[in-house]
């Protein structure tokens, strides 16, 4: 069976993946509250949210990073090659609204074998969370550690 994950060998800076689109719920917001804690009424009031310049609830800001590095993830490419996260950077330049359906565009930044150790190396990649209509509402970058290729037995 062909593997449908890649090694970090495998990409190329430039390469820019789309992924599959999601519609945010308003369960989505709600169960992201209560996990983290994070009532703020800009999220959960419906009446408070109103009178803010965006005139509704919005999801929260990690949930946006979050739906964005899931959305990554169903694509697969990294499933059988990523070691770990090493780290993140974001920004929220808009909104995710209750019932927006959000893609991303997935941009590789750099592909760098480590020299210490070079049965791996850091992926870098780019998000761009995109609202269904064309709006951007988050940026973002993510650094993995892949192997390189794949692991000799």
């Amino acid at each position: 069976m062909a593997r449908s994950y890649l090694y970090l060998s495998e990409f190329h800076v430039g390469d820019v993946y789309k992924t599959l689109s999601k519609t945010v719920t308003e369960t989505d917001v709600v169960l992201f509250a209560g996990i983290t804690g994070d009532m703020n009424p800009i999220h959960i009031d419906k009446v408070y949210a109103e009178s803010l310049p965006f005139k509704s609830r919005i999801a929260h800001g990690l949930l946006g990073a979050g739906i964005a590095t899931g959305l990554w993830g169903r694509l697969g490419l990294v499933e059988g090659s990523a070691i770990a996260a090493l780290s993140t950077e974001w920004k929220f330049v808009g909104a995710i609204k209750i019932g927006d359906t959000v893609h991303c565009e997935v941009e590789i930044l750099e592909a760098k074998r480590s020299k210490s150790k070079p049965d791996r190396g850091i992926l870098n990649i780019g998000y761009k969370i995109i609202n269904q209509d064309g709006q951007l509402c988050q940026t973002g970058s993510m650094a993995t550690m892949l192997y390189w290729e794949e692991p000799k037995a």
